[in-house]
């Protein structure tokens, strides 16, 4: 990889991982419902199923969509669900007194899983390896992948810690359950480009 083409892939990486999506507003909800410590599991699986996804992406998974076009439409219908079920969760979350309650913050297995119903991941992993690994050897995808990952890390860190930091202002039960439900409203939000596609 030429220094040109890994200067932009980080750049791709870096401007798509840190902009607003799924992950990163249930990560600033998680930070600020359960600290960062407590967060940090699900951190890991947002960075280490993304790679695990564009390495699949780019072994072939893309091919299928082509050959099967409703396949992406069925994705796309999981994917939108899901993320509505799961911003319902969050706008129904107890607020301060969550960790009483028996909430918990998502696991690393299923932060991993979830990259695969998450459609601003899917864009992600389609269009780093669509641009990135133009020859398509594994050598290239799996460079795209852990470079990736490794821009994904702490980028997607960045939306914990100010969760976290945002907490300190949501100490009142009143409070939190006002930010759980605007983070619900911005996930719900950041599903409007998927739906009208």
């Amino acid at each position: 990889m030429t220094y040109d083409l890994f200067a932009a892939l980080v750049l791709f990486a870096f401007v798509t991982s840190i902009t607003p999506g799924p992950n990163n507003m249930m990560l600033m909800a998680s930070g600020a419902n359960f600290g960062i410590r407590r967060t940090v599991p699900h951190m890991l699986g947002v960075a280490l199923g993304f790679v695990i996804m564009a390495l699949v992406v780019g072994a072939g998974l893309v091919q299928v969509f082509d050959a099967y076009p409703v396949s992406y439409t069925v994705l796309k219908v999981v994917s939108v669900t899901y993320l509505l079920w799961l911003a319902w969760k969050i706008a129904t979350a107890a607020g301060i007194d969550g960790r009483k309650t028996g909430a918990k913050p998502m696991t690393f297995l299923q932060a991993v899983a979830f990259q695969w119903v998450n459609p601003k991941a899917w864009t992600m992993a389609v269009g780093a390896i669509t641009a990135y690994a133009p020859s398509q050897t594994m050598g290239s995808i799996a460079a795209v992948a852990v470079i990736f990952g490794m821009v994904n890390l702490p980028t997607v860190g960045s939306w914990t810690v100010i969760g976290q930091q945002m907490a300190r202002f949501l100490n009142t039960p009143g409070r939190m359950v006002l930010f759980n439900r605007v983070m619900a409203g911005l996930l719900v939000a950041s599903l409007v480009p998927v739906i009208w596609s």
